[in-house]
């Protein structure tokens, strides 16, 4: 995390972003990746990887939709 050309995160950056246990950080994206909504999440197996841009904007307020 931190490293400004990283261009994802993955479920231990979320993890650490939002101060949640990693059960729950895998479920919740389980969910937004169904719904694609708040934010896109991006599945490669059983992998998540969630685009920095889409993910900042939504912390910082700015909604996808």
């Amino acid at each position: 995390m931190n490293n400004e050309n990283q261009l994802v995160y993955d479920v231990t950056d979320i993890q650490k972003i939002l101060g949640l246990s990693r059960s729950k950080v895998y479920l919740w994206l389980e969910e937004v990746y169904k719904l694609k909504i708040p934010f896109k999440v991006n599945k490669i197996g059983k992998l998540y990887k969630i685009p920095k841009n889409s993910f900042d904007k939504w912390i910082a307020g700015n909604c996808e939709s």
